[in-house]
């Protein structure tokens, strides 16, 4: 336990425990967001390395509850008409993941928050990109490139995810099974990804471990409580605390 606090004091770490509880009750009752609100959230206060090694077990976890909910055959039929774009994000999270130790931190902070703005915004502003046949395959490939970078940096490839198959008038039952996918091997090349890069290590593993309990118990309030509110105002106060948060984040970056 000394050795644990030695990462974080007991008052940080509760901080912690408190974002990763709302970032699973937000998963849990709109389904969306818990990277975004453990990134922004822990960001406030917590060196942004040690916050990238704590969302991943969570990430990981709550992604595979993803996919066994979704079922085994939806999941096929995802990977068949997707691979190219599965293949690069995983590629890409794997390759990304190599370079965040290199990175300033207060670089880092900026990597951190300007997805969280920009993604947050456009969800905001309800943009849905067009995709016609003839671009599908350059936009696949440009999509994934991008998804992959932000995964292996900063953990939010679902946001670019969502646009992506939203650009492709995916139907919402299939675009549910798909992400699951996306999210599920995204998630096994993040741990992966930052087992080689150091980012994940004897020291850093315990906390990641020990915010997967908020993060369950958070979802577990989210799917008992989700539907006694208006999802859809709940979702747009998230995103604009968000928007703020990774404000905040920037801010921290470009002063030092």
């Amino acid at each position: 336990m000394n050795d644990f606090f030695t990462l974080l004091s007991p008052a940080l770490f509760a901080f912690a425990f408190a974002v990763t509880l709302l970032g699973g009750f937000v998963k849990g009752a709109v389904g969306f967001a818990m990277p975004l609100v453990m990134i922004s959230g822990m960001g406030i206060l917590i060196e942004p390395e040690l916050v990238v090694a704590g969302i991943i077990l969570p990430i990981l976890v709550s992604n595979g509850l993803q996919v066994a909910r979704a079922g085994l055959g939806k999941a096929r039929d995802a990977v068949s008409e997707h691979w190219r774009y599965i293949t690069l994000v995983c590629v890409m999270i794997m390759i990304s993941a190599q370079f965040l130790r290199s990175i300033p931190t207060d670089t880092m902070f900026v990597v951190l928050g300007v997805p969280v703005v920009v993604l947050c915004a456009v969800q905001l502003a309800g943009w849905r990109p067009r995709i016609g046949p003839a671009m599908r395959r350059p936009f696949e490939i440009g999509a994934g490139l991008l998804s992959g970078t932000l995964g292996g940096l900063a953990g939010t490839w679902g946001p670019p995810t969502v646009l992506y198959l939203l650009a492709l008038n995916t139907p919402r039952d299939r675009q549910m099974a798909i992400q699951g996918v996306i999210y599920g091997l995204g998630s096994v090349m993040l741990f992966l990804g930052h087992l080689r890069s150091g980012v994940l290590n004897g020291q850093t593993l315990p906390l990641s471990m020990a915010l997967l309990a908020p993060a369950l118990l958070g979802m577990w309030l989210g799917f008992k409580l989700g539907d006694r509110f208006d999802q859809d105002r709940f979702r747009r106060v998230t995103l604009w605390v968000l928007v703020i948060a990774g404000v905040n984040l920037i801010r921290r970056g470009m002063m030092g």
